[in-house]
């Protein structure tokens, strides 16, 4: 299995090219899929069949996992259980909310200590002499609240990062069943949970049948994702500007250049970018979204990113 993705990512074709002054000077390779309602393909660059990590972009559907295990919060909150989150102090406030509803404290949270994921949020957090914590951690809104779910069914808050803990185990179930394949894989993500492979695919059928959903928990956690796009990311992230600026849409970027979106009409796609550059992740997907016919403005400011020269825009990062 593991052969199978690494052949697909160093065989994957160029989705995108670094132009400066008019000269190439990199590429990215990468594999793109999109689906229809029913999952079928619409088109697919590489092979999107080979399994990957999809890394923060499985959050949705963990926090999905959490709903139908009894988890209930307001939707801002439920937005920042599904988040890579900045760590501005609305994102950090949250995570206390979350914590103080089910009687726990930060002490309790056992993603790996860091600073906040935003330049500006970390100066400043710096600036104030803090340290690296498990709460300006982007990932503390899951870990908070999964520990949150772990008291509503009465489960070990300890372990909660075990693969074979109860919460685990639903996690795992609720991926394969809106991916429609089971998790090929099991590792460590970069906060210390486990972080789950499944196929660029699936992982685009997932999405397009989460911001499809007319009722249940998919409905819940979809709606908490569009109200509150600022939770999931922050005030300067693109994915909050795309989930804000698409009507209907669902979508969450995740670490090594992976970008999974749900479209209202049940549409899917899925980025992944072979060498891990984040530079090129938003370019190829709005590149994706535009072939999908989808029009939005934000989509035009996501076309491309600039390349600088002595601080000066003198080329841009370009889907092919």
């Amino acid at each position: 299995m593991t052969q199978r993705s690494q052949q697909a990512l160093s065989e994957a074709p160029i989705v995108a090219v670094v132009e400066r002054s008019g000269f190439v000077e990199s590429v990215h390779r990468g594999i793109v899929v999109a689906v229809d309602a029913q999952g079928s393909v619409l088109f697919e660059r590489g092979d999107a069949s080979a399994p990957h990590f999809p890394r923060s972009s499985n959050k949705p559907i963990q926090a999905l996992a959490m709903v139908r295990s009894g988890l209930d919060l307001p939707a801002d909150l439920l937005a920042l259980a599904s988040a890579s989150h900045s760590g501005e102090d609305f994102h950090l406030d949250g995570v206390r909310r979350i914590l103080a509803g089910a009687g726990l404290s930060e002490d309790d949270l056992q993603n790996t200590p860091d600073l906040p994921y935003d330049e500006q949020a970390r100066r400043e957090w710096l600036a104030a002499g803090h340290e690296p914590t498990s709460i300006a951690q982007n990932c503390s809104g899951k870990h908070a609240a999964m520990l949150a779910t772990c008291v509503v069914n009465d489960w070990d808050t300890a372990t909660y990062r075990d693969p074979s803990h109860p919460l685990q185990v639903a996690m795992a179930d609720a991926l394969a069943d809106l991916c429609g394949e089971s998790v090929a894989a099991t590792g460590i993500d970069g906060c210390g949970a486990p972080v789950m492979a499944v196929s660029p695919l699936g992982l685009a059928r997932a999405f397009g049948r989460l911001a499809a959903a007319t009722d249940g928990p998919e409905r819940v956690v979809a709606q908490a994702i569009r109200e509150f796009p600022e939770f999931l990311g922050g005030t300067r992230r693109d994915v909050t500007d795309l989930i804000r600026c698409v009507p209907g849409l669902v979508a969450k970027d995740g670490a090594e250049a992976v970008y999974a979106i749900g479209l209202p009409d049940g549409r899917g796609v899925v980025v992944k970018i072979a060498d891990g550059g984040q530079r090129a992740r938003p370019v190829v997907a709005a590149a994706a979204l535009r072939e999908l016919g989808v029009e939005a403005e934000v989509l035009e400011r996501l076309a491309s990113a600039p390349i600088l020269g002595h601080g000066q825009p003198v080329g841009a990062v370009r889907a092919v």
